[in-house]
């Protein structure tokens, strides 16, 4: 299939989610953080511009690198998928999902003012941005999900470099693939971390079969917002 790139309207992010991306547990909050935590999460969704670029590639081959390490090769790429994590999350899977997302660079200067501004607003601000991305994977994982769907095909959870076993060297050939640098101005430093910092890169396992960790409902589905299946009365559980 052909690259497909998308914008996602990201409108709001779970206030838990953010405060557990700061570290909270459980203190009390003062009126004060309480007011700043709403206006900054706020101000992010404002200057954020979330996007994702994303590719269905089937499986062409699962042979062994040179070092004995077990990997998965893709169809039309040269992008492997090597250790034993991603031996076992594509146990079985005829094709994969290979997904890079950013929130885009509107955060990433928002958060560099704040260093110097305001340090408790640009810890929120922190907070707030990866609540955002990870809607934003959660908008392009749904997309994903759909077009598993129209072949007939579940799909597990999405699975990052830097999990598990799955190597951060990755993450240039994966790129690469997706020509996030010039579709969504996706960058990488010599210590293979993303500019912007609020970028999600991720691959996800289409199978033949329900899997455990297959979307079971609609109810606590992280994709729901942005599904696209949900519109036809079948969800993707439901085939």
């Amino acid at each position: 299939m052909a690259l497909t790139v998308e914008k996602y309207e990201v409108t709001s992010v779970d206030r838990a989610e953010v405060l557990r991306y700061m570290g909270y547990a459980g203190q009390k909050l003062t009126d004060e953080l309480d007011a700043c935590i709403d206006e900054v999460v706020a101000r992010c969704l404002d200057v954020a511009r979330p996007a994702g670029s994303w590719e269905v590639f089937d499986v062409a081959g699962r042979e062994p690198t040179k070092e004995d390490l077990p990997a998965v090769q893709l169809a039309g790429t040269s992008l492997q998928l090597v250790g034993e994590s991603m031996k076992k999350h594509m146990a079985g899977a005829v094709a994969v999902g290979v997904m890079a997302v950013t929130a885009g660079m509107g955060i990433e200067r928002e958060l560099r003012r704040l260093s110097l501004t305001d340090p408790v607003a640009q810890v929120v601000f922190d907070a707030a941005g990866t609540a955002t991305v990870e809607r934003a994977a959660d908008a392009c994982e749904a997309s994903i999900v759909a077009t598993a769907a129209e072949r007939g095909l579940y799909t597990n959870f999405r699975f990052s470099p830097g999990y598990g076993d799955m190597p951060l060297a990755t993450q240039p050939v994966l790129l690469s693939t997706l020509d996030a640098q010039r579709r969504l101005g996706i960058t990488l430093s010599k210590s293979l971390l993303m500019t912007p910092t609020k970028s999600v890169t991720a691959v996800i396992g289409l199978f033949a079969e329900p899997q455990p960790s297959s979307h079971a409902s609609c109810a606590d589905c992280l994709c729901r917002d942005f599904c696209r299946i949900l519109r036809t009365g079948r969800p993707c559980w439901k085939r």
